[in-house]
This record gives structure tokens, C-alpha cells and sequence, in this order.
């Protein structure tokens, strides 16, 4: 199936905690156009795509988002980890502390949980391919709007990796895009 290297995708090596900003990073973790999200609609997509090469790259870029989970939650962990039950409070995550301690938990920057409600998965492959392509500019958007909360190195140079990241999965859905196009119209399928 895979093979897991025990290492992060990216190092994450954030120096100073900051509660305010790990409260913005969450919904990057558990947020509709977060990580988590694009995980799970990518990884059930693949199973409506018409080709072996856009299945495979659903199934290849579902997993990295699942690194980029990882990536997220240690940017999380580290933000959070030498801090009291009463300064995640006066941050605004003492609801977060009361339910899950110092665990991380998916939700979005308002506390609000993960849902699967936003995820668009459809038995049109193009529909899919189109959504995917808005989902990755959306989190793209998100990264920047995150670097523009901060100005710790640290935390913007993995943020940066991670839109980058963004800007090359959108690439790929085009090009399967035009994968599944050209499948469409060998088949005679409009």
C-alpha cells in the first residue's frame, strides 16, 4: 500500500509558541478547505475517475494531504505545547482545553468541528476535477492570509512550503483534467 517514512514531509521547528496564531492555524487542520477535508474528498474521488493515471494521482496527492495533517497538527503542537489551561483560556481555546486538553482536535479557527458537509463528492469526474482545482485556491488563499497574521520566520516557512504545495496539486488536477477530457472524448462520452 504505502510506505511511511517516519519522518514529516516538511520540518516544522517553531521556536515560540503563539497561541492566537495556533487558533488561526486550526482551520487549516479541521476547516472546510483544510487538509483534513482535502484528504478524505480526494481519496473517495479516485474511485469515480474513468483512468488508471487520474485515479492514481487522487490516491497520490489524498495522501499528502494526510501529511500535511501531520505537518499542521505539529505546527499545532508546537504553538501550544508549554502553555497553562488558563492562558488557552484568556486565547480563546479554553472550550477546546475543557473537551480535548492539549490534544489537537479538528476544527476550524472558531472552534467549529470538522464536518464532512463541504466535501463535493460527485460520479461526474470533471465535476470533481473542477472542485478539486477551486478546493487547492481556496487553501492556497487560506496560507496566505495565515503568513499575513504573523511575522514569525518559522511559522511562515512552513506555511509557505505548504501553499506551495497547493499551487502544485492544482497543476496536477489540471493535468488530469485534460487526462479525463481526452478519455471522454476517445470514448465518444459527452
Amino acid at each position: 500500500m504505502w510506505i511511511y517514512q517516519k519522518t514529516l514531509q516538511y520540518p516544522v521547528n517553531i521556536k515560540n509558541g503563539d497561541l492566537n496564531m495556533a487558533k488561526y492555524i486550526m482551520s487549516q487542520l479541521g476547516g472546510p478547505n483544510g487538509e483534513l477535508a482535502a484528504a478524505l474528498r480526494y481519496i473517495n474521488q479516485r474511485y469515480t475517475m474513468p483512468t488508471g493515471k487520474s485515479r492514481a494521482l487522487l490516491t497520490d496527492i489524498g495522501t499528502e494531504e494526510l501529511a500535511h495533517v501531520e505537518i499542521i497538527s505539529t505546527m499545532l503542537y508546537q504553538l501550544t505545547s508549554e502553555t497553562t489551561p488558563e492562558q488557552l483560556k484568556e486565547a480563546g481555546l479554553g472550550a477546546n482545553y475543557a473537551v480535548h486538553g492539549f490534544g489537537t482536535y479538528p476544527t476550524d479557527a472558531n472552534g467549529v468541528p470538522f464536518s464532512v458537509k463541504p466535501l463535493e463528492v460527485m460520479s461526474n469526474p470533471v465535476t470533481n476535477l473542477h472542485e478539486d482545482m477551486a478546493a487547492e485556491q481556496k487553501a492556497l488563499a487560506t496560507y496566505y492570509h495565515l503568513i499575513n497574521l504573523t511575522d514569525d520566520v518559522d511559522i511562515i516557512d512552513v506555511l509557505r512550503f505548504l501553499g506551495e504545495r497547493e499551487i502544485v496539486h492544482y497543476q496536477r488536477f489540471g493535468e488530469a483534467l485534460m487526462d479525463v477530457y481526452d478519455f471522454e472524448e476517445s470514448q465518444q462520452i459527452f
